[in-house]
């Protein structure tokens, strides 16, 4: 049996637990608690520890999927649930005041991680507001010298799910067959 490890993050409400109970084949096992700071203004629950849930490749082979709080303030729980991760799938809200510094936050606090592992990046929320635009994100971190596959997704889609889990797939082993 192999087993792999697959990590989301990104700022708090962009869809990481959606995400994963959009793709998991069990039912996720979230740690939602009622938002208690600036972050209730967004929604009512956020995740304190993590979420949880699987993708079933045939018999022999799992994708487990780890989300992580979006608060700066678990941090610690970022390099905790990255042990033994093999890529990350950061998800940045369109909608957010701010979404290009939310991206460079989110890949400096995960370089290290980046540095051993593969990332690729999801935008959620382009329904909400359409700027800034993909390609936008594209010279984002083309100007920083950085090459990431980065999508337009919807976090509800399991097809779209999927799309981020199979480029990371792609990006750990550019061998893999469709």
């Amino acid at each position: 049996m192999s087993d792999y490890k697959f990590i989301f993050s990104g700022p708090v409400g962009v869809g990481k637990t959606t995400a994963i109970g959009a793709i998991s084949d069990v039912a996720p096992v979230t740690t939602d608690e009622q938002a208690s700071d600036m972050t209730k203004a967004q929604k009512s629950g956020t995740t304190v520890a993590m979420d949880y849930g699987m993708i079933k490749l045939g018999d022999r082979e799992r994708i487990h999927l780890y989300g992580t709080p979006g608060q700066e303030r678990f941090d610690f729980m970022w390099e905790i649930l990255t042990q033994g991760g093999i890529g990350l799938i950061l998800l940045i809200g369109n909608n957010r005041p701010d979404p290009f510094s939310d991206m460079h936050f989110f890949l400096k606090a995960f370089k290290d991680f980046i540095g051993r592992s593969k990332v690729v990046i999801g935008v959620t929320k382009m329904d909400l507001t359409d700027k800034p635009r993909i390609e936008d994100y594209h010279l984002q971190l083309e100007d920083c010298g950085v090459k990431i596959p980065i999508f337009e997704v919807d976090a509800r889609m399991k097809g779209d799910v999927s799309l981020l889990i199979e480029a990371l797939l792609y990006s750990l082993d550019p061998g893999l067959e469709g």
